[in-house]
């Protein structure tokens, strides 16, 4: 068995390693599935080209819904990592806050996707669901060797500040402790708490960018604040999208998450949960992973 990996874990290791290309302890992401949630966000040319942009600057991978990575060219992933977002819900619902899943790991599977992603609000009135289809999913994820990526939010009517540093760091543990292998959480607003944050959490947190900021230089400022406190990366959606310059942008956030100094932060593969062996990859194997060409020209061809 090549590189030492038993059977079942070398597709979770080959996955994990295209979403950390460009940096083998970073991660930025971009999230583009907000046109479930509130409608359109770009035209149909504009949305391949937002992609192209973050492929060709720096950006790591994109978050999307099934049916939207069904309408973009496959030749766009070739250097960017897919994330199919398995959870949906609408702003015009009695409760927004009401997380459902709408495909499941094999569908993504069949489109090609590197990891998947399901949303967990928590303190909503539906958590207990939305907790129950987490680690479901968690257990199919690690059957098929599917990195997963959990989004879990303090929201709903018992959350006064969603912001609050033991909430967070609530969310991000409930994240690891039901089977995900990163979570995306939202910012505690500065350095030094987010990093008590992370310190307690044993897997990769990516940090979500959030409203949309006044200028790019106070979103470059948060991202690399974000970064001083340890976090493995960012999540990076509307404040990319709605850039005039998406380009510009997404080479700006990149330059920060790929060359930052971490202050207290474990490498990105440190944070990985063992495989089936019991061992952490090493560096060493990711990089010899990433040796890998992401897709062949038949893989690509496939519906």
């Amino acid at each position: 068995m090549a590189l030492g990996l038993r059977p079942g874990d070398s597709g979770r290791q080959l996955r994990l390693g295209r979403l950390t290309r460009h940096q083998l302890d970073s991660v930025f992401l971009v999230p583009l599935d907000h046109s479930v949630a509130t409608g359109p966000i770009a035209t149909v040319d504009g949305m391949e080209a937002i992609v192209r942009a973050v492929a060709d600057n720096g950006g790591d991978g994109v978050i999307l819904h099934k049916g939207r990575a069904r309408w973009l060219s496959a030749d766009l992933f070739r250097d960017l990592a897919l994330i199919v977002h398995l959870s949906a819900s609408t702003a015009h619902a009695p409760d927004a806050d009401e997380k459902v899943l709408v495909t499941g790991v094999e569908e993504a599977l069949r489109l090609g996707a590197d990891a998947v992603s399901v949303h967990v609000n928590l303190g909503s009135r539906t958590e207990a669901r939305q907790l129950s289809d987490l680690g479901a999913t968690a257990d199919v994820c690690h059957r098929w060797g599917m990195p997963l990526i959990a989004m879990i939010y303090p929201r709903g009517p018992r959350i006064a500040d969603p912001s609050t540093p033991t909430l967070i760091g609530h969310a991000a543990n409930l994240a690891a402790d039901l089977g995900a292998d990163l979570v995306k959480t939202p910012f505690t607003g500065s350095a030094a708490t987010m990093s008590e944050v992370i310190r307690t959490c044993p897997i990769p947190v990516i940090v979500a960018g959030g409203a949309t900021l006044e200028s790019e230089d106070a979103l470059v400022w948060q991202v690399d604040e974000i970064m001083r406190s340890g976090a493995s990366g960012v999540a990076i959606g509307r404040n990319v999208f709605t850039s005039p310059d998406v380009g510009r942008t997404v080479r700006r956030i990149a330059d920060v998450v790929h060359g930052s100094q971490r202050s207290g932060g474990r490498p990105f593969a440190d944070r990985m949960p063992p495989g089936i062996d019991g061992q952490v990859p090493s560096n060493h194997t990711i990089r010899a992973l990433l040796s890998h060409h992401p897709y062949t020209d038949q893989e690509n061809q496939l519906p």
